[in-house]
């Protein structure tokens, strides 16, 4: 070692990142092709192997239902499902797949409520429900309280990414009153989106509301940021919360 060697910086060591606690990942994109998270089987596989490793039991994978973008179905999805069972199987994964979907809420999504078509839900009768990141959606309660008359339990995923939440304390009073269950992204709380919807995250989890945890994984920069999580001043007190993850 030289002298100068002496005086640079020595890398961080991190702590490898274990999700047993978590146990089962309930929000990612994982079915090859149908929307904006993995493209080809091989990268689906190469994903799950890792999310794998992390620990995990069980992947609820949940493919994008977006009526402008993505317009999935059960059976699409149910299709997708089964070929990537298939493709594991022959890898020798042996961790637990299953899916649902993330529901767009729009006027679309409110009238297949309305008129009892098939969702895919998860565990409890759960069902998992995003917006636009910016603007409020002006049915966004309407929505909510329509799943919940017909027997669902909405999660609403990331809520910490929404601008129009982080700005409308009203708006969120109004949700935490309502006991809306909220899923924050783990990605959220390395700072992977911004400094701002970090902080708002770890705010949320003052709530007592943030049930559940997912890695929204889309594609392999997602894992390499998530493997970063165990720098997170909240890593050990998220690891400590009473989460839905387990019961699913």
């Amino acid at each position: 070692m030289g002298f100068l060697d002496l005086f640079k910086k020595k890398p961080e060591i991190i702590e490898d990142l274990h999700l047993g606690w978590l146990e089962v990942d309930m929000h990612s994109h994982l079915i090859p092709g149908i929307d904006d998270g993995s493209k080809t089987m091989e990268e689906s596989l190469h994903l799950i192997k890792r999310m794998e490793d992390y620990g995990l039991r069980k992947i609820i994978t949940t493919p994008h239902i977006m009526s402008e973008y993505y317009r999935n179905t059960p059976e699409i999805i149910r299709m997708g499902l089964e070929d990537l069972r298939k493709a594991a199987k022959k890898e020798g994964i042996n961790v637990e797949i299953d899916a649902a979907a993330e529901y767009y809420m729009d006027e679309i999504f409110l009238e297949k409520i309305k008129e009892g078509q098939e969702v895919l839900t998860f565990g409890d009768n759960y069902i998992l429900v995003e917006t636009g990141f910016i603007n409020k959606p002006q049915m966004l309660l309407e929505i909510i309280f329509q799943l919940e008359m017909a027997g669902f339990k909405p999660i609403l995923a990331h809520p910490e990414r929404y601008q129009y939440l982080i700005a409308d304390k009203k708006l969120l009073e109004d949700l935490l009153d309502r006991n809306i269950l909220f899923q924050v992204n783990l990605l959220s709380l390395t700072g992977f989106y911004s400094k701002q919807v970090k902080d708002f995250g770890e705010s949320l989890l003052e709530t007592g509301q943030v049930r559940f945890f997912g890695t929204d994984c889309h594609n392999p920069r997602y894992l390499d940021m998530l493997e970063t999580l165990p720098k997170s001043k909240v890593y050990d007190k998220i690891k400590q919360l009473n989460l839905l993850n387990t019961t699913l």
